[in-house]
């Protein structure tokens, strides 16, 4: 039998499939500024998307037309958006490249396009993903924003098994907008609000019961530059 808190979820998860944005704007949002007055003091200081940039670099192989329309089509898919040919902006003679060369594909979703994409990506997507433990806390930037990469396309339900002849993957940025007080713009309060939304939103980051033995900020500041520091260390030593 299903508990109190077992309901809740699926209803939040059922609410979140209906339509992502009216559960941010009415359900969300209410509940962050009830909850934490002291943090969001002002509607708009609560963290929100922005835009989805979705990314693929080809190399090479989009000299080869064929391979290029290919690639435009299976993004017209995938995103239901045509993407822009990103190109080189100086010749580098080591690595074969010229001046204004074709390399890859970009493409920005913002609006309904990015909350149906975010959607697909959630609750569908993710589940597709052979031996997925989540999505790690550090691919957080210092400006709250969330990068992360996709090793093939065919986890995407728009893919044909029988059209794709290699797998390619994507570069996906999540980038959140925090319209909030010049005493509350560090890193770490714009990675403590993408990690708050990110978990209303249901994102299976693996890293948040990592963190909850620690008491303040700044032991886990001191964790990560430990690390970084034996990394670096590691390296020197390669």
């Amino acid at each position: 039998m299903l508990n109190q808190h077992s309901l809740e979820e699926i209803a939040d998860i059922h609410n979140l499939l209906g339509d992502i944005k009216k559960e941010y704007e009415e359900g969300i949002k209410p509940i962050l500024i009830k909850n934490s007055p002291q943090r969001y003091r002002n509607p708009h200081t609560v963290p929100k998307l922005k835009k989805i940039q979705i990314n693929r670099g080809l190399g090479l192989a989009a000299q080869n037309t064929n391979i290029l329309k290919k690639n435009i089509q299976e993004f017209e898919n995938i995103a239901g958006q045509k993407p822009i040919i990103t190109r080189s902006k100086k010749a580098i003679a080591g690595f074969k490249i010229r001046e204004n060369m074709e390399l890859g594909l970009s493409v920005t979703l913002r609006g309904e396009k990015m909350y149906a994409f975010l959607t697909k990506l959630l609750f569908f997507t993710f589940a597709q993903i052979r031996d997925f433990r989540g999505l790690s806390l550090r691919s957080f930037d210092k400006a709250g924003n969330y990068t992360f990469g996709l090793k093939e396309q065919l986890i995407f339900p728009e893919v044909d098994y029988d059209d794709v002849d290699q797998t390619e993957g994507f570069t996906i940025n999540i980038v959140l907008e925090h319209s909030s007080p010049k005493y509350k713009s560090k890193s770490m309060d714009k990675i403590l609000n993408g990690m708050i939304l990110f978990k209303f939103l249901r994102f299976p980051l693996n890293d948040c019961g990592y963190y909850e033995k620690y008491s303040s900020f700044s032991e886990v500041n001191q964790v990560w530059d430990r690390k970084k520091h034996l990394k670096r260390k590691r390296w020197s030593q390669e």
